[in-house]
């Protein structure tokens, strides 16, 4: 039996995509849109108050194609706390008017492929704030799951720990590569849904995240061993621009 990665856990995150009912969104009053959105505006500035406190983080993009409209992304400290926020949106008249496109729930996650010697992960800053991150206000967000193939000769879970470890050094190294034009956070979702890995990408220009994915592409740990969902990619939708974003 191959040696398993030990990982850290930081917060957990949902990944929440909508479609509009715009039918029903127009139907009704134009108090009634106004009251709406109010109501979703104040979940979104209690959001961002809970980000100032570092007790959390969020993020809200409009998601170009026909698989959303929009999605939120959302980091808690636990699960109760997700399920929580979820259900609250969902009662609220706002929700009403969306149609739940996809879901994707998983946790902020770092392995031990690439440790870091010596290093308590539980007081070092740089170890907490990449498990505890603050979403980037960037432009363009990607995000797609993924697993790790169990075919055959290509089989990741078979592979040995060092050959593993080789393997995904150079496959990081190509992500560092890209540092300061896309940031990158990998939430791990085994036992917690359909794929492995979700991965979140942010970048103030969406062509980075075509570069960036077709690059690693060539690389062995996605050539021979990667199994990708769909892509879900979208522009950054600021509280300010909501109510033009609902306007009808």
């Amino acid at each position: 039996m191959s040696e398993a990665a030990q990982t850290l856990e930081g917060w957990y995150c949902l990944h929440d995509f909508r479609k509009m009912d715009w039918v029903s969104w127009k139907a009704i009053s134009s108090d009634e849109r106004e009251a709406a959105i109010k109501e979703f505006m104040t979940f979104l500035e209690k959001w961002e108050r809970v980000e100032t406190r570092k007790e959390g983080s969020h993020a809200l993009y409009s998601i170009v194609g026909q698989k959303a409209d929009f999605m939120l992304m959302l980091l808690r400290p636990t699960m109760e706390d997700l399920n929580e926020i979820e259900n609250a949106f969902n009662k609220t008249a706002f929700a009403q008017y969306t149609i739940p496109a996809y879901s994707y729930v998983s946790v902020v996650e770092l392995s031990n492929y690439n440790p870091s010697n010596d290093v308590d992960p539980e007081t070092d800053p740089m170890i907490q704030g990449r498990l505890k991150p603050e979403l980037p206000k960037w432009k363009y967000i990607c995000f797609y799951p993924m697993d790790k193939r169990r075919e055959g000769n290509d089989n990741w879970y078979m592979v040995p720990m060092e050959e593993r470890k080789k393997m995904m050094y150079s496959h990081g190294m190509i992500g560092r590569s890209y540092a300061g034009k896309v940031k990158q956070i990998i939430t791990g979702s085994v036992g917690f849904d359909d794929w492995e890995w979700g991965v979140t990408l942010f970048a103030n220009d969406v062509l980075q995240f075509k570069k960036l994915v077709y690059e690693m592409r060539f690389d062995e740990v996605s050539a021979r061993y990667g199994e990708f969902g769909s892509f879900y990619v979208g522009n950054q939708l600021i509280k300010e621009a909501v109510p033009g974003f609902l306007h009808v």
